[in-house]
């Protein structure tokens, strides 16, 4: 980028989400500088709950959304003031200073990319998955990892595909794997296994790699959230 200078937009999709949203604020805020951080946007797909309250009183900005994570993705982007636009999940902390690690591979000239995966328990089954987004394989993201882009890169992609209810992360990371060098930082993000703990792991996970299935053997978005929905949402 011809900036000296950039800065991020973190932008955070949530939906009924007091029980994390002030850990992850609150962690922001401290593991990360003003200087270089231009603003946390918290795209709300209507919740009913104290979540946009939370986070107003942590100094966040919001902005309400149709429901639906791609939706609400696409919508940060549009209002992200950054250069960099950083998308991350409520329940995922990335690595201490990790603004200025994005902004020195933007500065590189390395547009986008992500961190590798920690999940916070010590499963074994779990943390063998984590290893392996260490690989630069599009086969290996997630948005568990969060993703840094330009904004003008991003402006490019034509965003999320508001079509995809669920693997709207993947399909968009596969697109963009194509439009430009993907970077895979050496430093981790920690993601909580909640979803993991309440369906068990190694089924949650099974059912996972089937939709990775599916899509490589062309099934669509409203087959792959069909199966979502029978399987994982009940």
């Amino acid at each position: 980028m011809k900036s000296s200078n950039p800065k991020i937009s973190i932008i955070i999709p949530v939906l009924n989400e007091e029980q994390c949203i002030g850990k992850i604020l609150n962690y922001l805020t401290i593991h990360s500088s003003p200087e270089h951080i231009e603003e946390i946007l918290i795209i709300d797909g209507g919740s009913t709950d104290k979540t946009t309250q939370i986070a107003l009183e942590n100094g966040a900005r919001v902005v309400h959304s149709s429901k639906g994570r791609a939706k609400q993705l696409n919508t940060g982007a549009k209002f992200a003031k950054g250069a960099i636009l950083y998308f991350l999940h409520v329940d995922t902390f990335p690595p201490k200073n990790f603004e200025t690690l994005i902004i020195k591979e933007v500065q590189k000239e390395n547009k986008v990319g992500c961190f590798q995966l920690k999940f916070d328990t010590n499963s074994t089954f779990l943390n063998f998955f984590g290893w392996l987004t260490r690989l630069n394989l599009s086969i290996c993201r997630g948005g568990d990892q969060s993703l840094y882009i330009t904004k003008k890169l991003f402006l490019q992609t034509d965003g999320f595909n508001e079509d995809y209810i669920i693997y709207e992360d993947n399909e968009f990371i596969r697109r963009v794997y194509k439009l430009s060098n993907f970077t895979v930082l050496p430093f981790q993000v920690k993601t909580s296994t909640r979803r993991y703990d309440e369906k068990g792991k190694i089924i949650l996970q099974y059912h996972f790699g089937v939709i990775h299935l599916k899509n490589y053997l062309g099934a669509g978005p409203e087959k792959l959230y069909d199966y979502y929905r029978r399987k994982i949402a009940v």
